[in-house]
């Protein structure tokens, strides 16, 4: 396949990619540089809808929280997805026979759409007709069943773990391609030298795992920087209870539509755009970080 038949094929994805996310990322940057009064785009503003991020009520209280929000929902997230993916992945590499079915079930979740997701589980969460309380009180534990999306101390909780559930076939599918190419003959060799079996995952298995582990990494912390659909199913676009899950998203959703605002569109695409440098710096540095470190492994 010549070069011109290559791009033949890829044209129709680069001119989809170019109206419905290229264009829109750069019309909102310049957006955040003008001045607005409803859709009427006035003179140049420079940094001043930036400057009203951090000075102007309510995005001093709002925005702080809604990142530090969006910050512990990529911890919680970070640690115990991809700790239990990992271990899923390492378990089921070892179940030839079942691997596949196995690695079905886990993915299903991930298939479905993340607002499905939220209003089911606030189905299945309800304190007053939800299956989760009334099978905790059956069972003699009345003190956990609790108000889990009507707690401030347990809401954000509740979406990291959900969010759990929901995405994690995703680092069990990684994991698993990745353990499907460490070669076997590298902890057979271990073992001979009188390894046990977690000193041989530590000190061979787990070192040839960093690729993977970055990426998964990387992709978490994209993912819950800009976390909309499961926060929004549960709390609203407020982020109830009391802002408990307010993310960045919401955050930018009311600005945008729920505000009033005239220079609604200048202060949200100036939210977007500085939620895009977070993303953009954030992937980038763990990327580079995480590149020394492979080349560390390899060389």
């Amino acid at each position: 396949m010549n070069r011109r038949t290559g791009l033949l094929f890829v044209t129709p994805a680069l001119a989809l990619f170019g109206v419905f996310v290229l264009y829109p990322m750069v019309t909102a940057f310049s957006y955040a540089f003008y001045e607005w009064q409803g859709t009427a785009r006035g003179g140049w503003a420079g940094l001043e809808n930036f400057s009203a991020l951090l000075t102007r009520a309510p995005f001093t209280t709002d925005l702080p929280r809604a990142l530090l929000h969006n910050v512990l929902f990529f911890v919680g997230t970070m640690l115990v997805q991809n700790t239990i993916g990992l271990t899923v992945a390492f378990l089921l590499h070892r179940r030839a026979r079942t691997r596949r079915a196995l690695q079905t079930l886990y993915a299903m979740p991930y298939l479905v759409s993340p607002i499905v997701i939220g209003y089911l589980w606030t189905l299945l969460l309800s304190p007053t007709f939800g299956p989760v309380n009334t099978l905790l009180t059956k069972v003699g534990l009345e003190s956990w069943a609790l108000p889990w999306l009507g707690d401030p101390d347990t809401a954000l909780w509740v979406v990291i773990l959900v969010s759990v559930w929901q995405w994690i076939g995703f680092p069990v599918l990684l994991y698993g391609a990745a353990l499907g190419g460490v070669p076997e003959e590298l902890s057979e060799a271990a073992r001979v030298d009188g390894a046990s079996n977690l000193q041989t995952f530590r000190r061979v298995t787990l070192p040839l795992l960093v690729p993977a582990i970055g990426t998964v990494s990387v992709l978490t912390f994209i993912f819950a920087m800009e976390a909309f659909a499961l926060p929004y199913a549960f709390g609203g676009s407020t982020g109830n209870p009391a802002g408990s899950t307010d993310f960045i998203s919401l955050l930018f959703y009311r600005t945008a539509f729920d505000s009033g605002a005239p220079d609604a569109i200048g202060t949200s695409s100036a939210l977007a755009t500085l939620l895009f440098v977070v993303i953009f710096g954030g992937a980038y540095a763990a990327t580079a970080v995480l590149r020394r470190h492979e080349k560390r492994i390899t060389s």
